[in-house]
């Protein structure tokens, strides 16, 4: 729903993101979030071209924490010339499916398991209106996972997500 007020310039700013050590002080502790869901963060805030503003101690930075703010694929999916947000495209119980078109053509879609338990998950390419026959790449492991066909398979573990580009 707010998709349409976000433009260059005008983005929806969902909060900081709390990975790494948060808080302050003598409430300084380890984020709540397990790893797959810190993904799961990351990934929202990139697909949504939110700001990135990072809430975490950094003298305490992890090498975890270190790479989840500097992958250079997701980053770019967040930092993008066009300045679209994403928009959902499914909801399929647990499943949220969220495309955001590219400046180069390509497209980034997050799939995000709100369940509790690993979901194997296909995503049906053309219902989600993603473009078919383009590379299909993992953004997280940033490998190439060959030709995207309609049919778009993968295990998602609890709370977390799938970040992918198709191009």
């Amino acid at each position: 729903e707010n998709q349409p007020y976000a433009r260059p310039g005008n983005w929806n700013d969902p909060d900081m993101l709390i990975v790494g050590w948060v808080g302050w002080g003598p409430s300084l502790h380890p984020t709540r979030l397990s790893p797959d869901e810190q993904y799961t963060h990351i990934s929202l805030w990139s697909l949504l071209s939110s700001p990135l503003l990072i809430g975490c101690d950094l003298e305490r930075l992890d090498a975890f924490t270190l790479n989840l703010l500097t992958n250079d694929e997701v980053i770019a999916v967040n930092q993008d010339l066009l300045g679209v947000q994403a928009r959902q495209v499914t909801v399929d119980g647990d499943i949220q499916v969220w495309v955001k078109p590219l400046a180069d053509g390509g497209q980034a879609f997050g799939v995000f398991n709100l369940g509790d338990k690993t979901a194997n998950y296909v995503v049906d390419a053309e219902k989600a209106g993603l473009k078919p026959g383009g590379e299909l790449r993992d953004l997280w492991r940033q490998k190439s996972l060959g030709t995207a066909g309609n049919d778009i398979r993968m295990a998602i573990p609890s709370h977390g997500v799938m970040l992918y580009k198709v191009k």
